[in-house]
């Protein structure tokens, strides 16, 4: 189901464009009424400016743009003292209202996030944690006593009270930190860094630092895609932290587009591809293995935050004997490597993730979602996920899902805009109940051993094939 059209823009905004619609039709009322009109439409667009002093959206410039050319043609009609010739100033007209119309466009598709409530039963609480591994060199750095350090985000259930405290900034700690990282994933993506300037003002459901509920919460983790960062999937986080699991988002230094860490630096990304396909396929399955250990790392880090090693309110709170393992893209193979490679993972979840060619068989059960296939490369992907999944010792779960894109499976669909080929055809908010939902009645089946029907929950949203475990594994 597809969401309705939202207008993003702020009250004041809206006074704004407003005021430039009045200002470019007055052109065109009788002149008792211009006058007065055009008085009232300055007024309303310098209040409306005036109160989005402090976080005006780009999105306005487009109408503010408009205004300037009425103006402008207003200043030369009074120093020519003439009138404009009528199509030459519908012409005017027409582009400015164009114009103005940009604006609206422009919020509607790059819009300020707006996260969708959790629908599980606690509030969500969030903190972020830096560990170095001091078994481990750092890969991407020649600096002999460099240790290979990480950054994680938790979201877990908090106390009832959390859900009024001030919300988290979203994309890192502070608002500065949220600037540093969207625009290195812009400039990763290779646009304008104020195309990304929505995500730096908006907010999620969890509140920093709250206190947790009460009991132990099994524990999963998640990496994120090639140059993704750890909040990259912050509404599906929320929303299984709210059902009583603890996720865990991790930043790969030197992968993710921006890592900040504790001391202030930022480490920005070095992965790039070079167009050679072997060269480019040992450089995948290299970064494939950094994150892999990254975390296998981390789990180890949360046992210790569990036994207390570390203090703080979590300790005692996250189960991390029923864990699992997950990860978008590139995140997705990192995922099920460290699954291959450590039995402390018990289920994984592969979120159109490209998997590893080096992929052996897996003993834990599986969840992989996709899109569907568009071409030969798709199929082929499909057609592996396939054969890996039939080598395992699990009941494991490949789940296209009807409408989606690789974005689908992300926060993108919530600020980006609604291009099937780039988020899919579902919806803002719909394409992140379809991807929580499945994951969530997986998690509790693999995790908390719950009866539910799960090739009937799973194959709702598209088309499932179930593999069955192989015969001697």
């Amino acid at each position: 189901m597809n969401d309705l059209p939202t207008l993003h823009l702020s009250p004041p905004e809206i006074v704004v464009v407003l005021g430039s619609v009045a200002l470019v039709s007055a052109r065109w009322l009788p002149p008792a009424a211009r006058r007065r009109t055009a008085v009232g439409a300055v007024i309303a667009i310098v209040a409306g400016g005036a109160g989005s002093l402090f976080g005006p959206h780009w999105h306005l410039l487009p109408a503010l743009a408009a205004d300037v050319l009425v103006g402008a043609a207003w200043l030369l009609r009074r120093r020519r003292g003439s009138r404009s010739r009528r199509w030459p100033a519908l012409a005017g007209s027409v582009t400015c209202l164009g114009l103005v119309a940009g604006t609206v466009v422009a919020a509607w598709a790059l819009p300020e996030p707006v996260f969708p409530r959790p629908s599980g039963p606690a509030a969500v609480g969030t903190t972020v944690v830096q560990w170095s591994d001091p078994g481990r060199a750092e890969p991407a750095t020649p600096e002999p006593g460099d240790r290979r350090t990480v950054v994680a985000q938790l979201w877990y259930p908090a106390r009832a009270g959390a859900a009024g405290t001030r919300r988290a900034q979203y994309l890192g700690r502070s608002r500065r930190e949220a600037g540093i990282v969207a625009a290195a994933a812009a400039e990763y993506l290779g646009a304008p860094a104020f195309l990304l300037s929505g995500p730096t003002r908006a907010r999620t459901h969890a509140a920093f630092e709250a206190a947790p509920a009460a009991g132990r919460f099994p524990v999963v983790l998640f990496s994120p895609g090639l140059g993704g960062v750890r909040t990259q999937n912050t509404a599906w986080a929320e929303d299984l932290a709210s059902r009583g699991y603890a996720v865990v988002g991790v930043d790969h230094p030197y992968d993710s587009a921006a890592v900040v860490l504790a001391d202030g630096r930022t480490v920005g990304t070095r992965v790039a591809a070079t167009g050679e396909k072997e060269q480019d396929r040992r450089r995948m399955a290299g970064w494939t293995a950094v994150r892999a250990a990254d975390l296998r790392f981390v789990l180890t880090q949360l046992g210790r935050l569990d036994r207390g090693e570390f203090g703080g309110p979590l300790a005692g709170r996250l189960d991390t004997t029923r864990a699992a393992v997950t990860g978008h893209s590139i995140g997705g193979a990192a995922a099920l490597r460290a699954a291959e490679q450590d039995r402390r993972f018990s289920a994984v979840i592969d979120l159109d993730g490209g998997l590893s060619p080096e992929q052996g068989a897996l003993r834990q059960p599986v969840l992989a979602l996709a899109h569907p296939a568009r071409d030969r490369p798709d199929a082929d992907y499909l057609a592996f996920v396939a054969r890996v999944l039939q080598r395992g010792a699990a009941t494991s779960y490949l789940l296209t899902v009807a409408g989606s894109a690789h974005l689908t499976f992300t926060d993108a669909p919530l600020f980006l805009p609604p291009v099937p080929a780039l988020v899919g055809s579902l919806g803002r908010v719909e394409s992140v109940r379809v991807t929580t939902e499945a994951c969530a009645a997986f998690l509790d089946v693999t995790l908390r051993g719950r009866a539910v029907d799960l090739p009937a929950v799973l194959s709702r949203p598209g088309e499932l094939r179930v593999f069955p475990p192989a015969a001697g594994a």
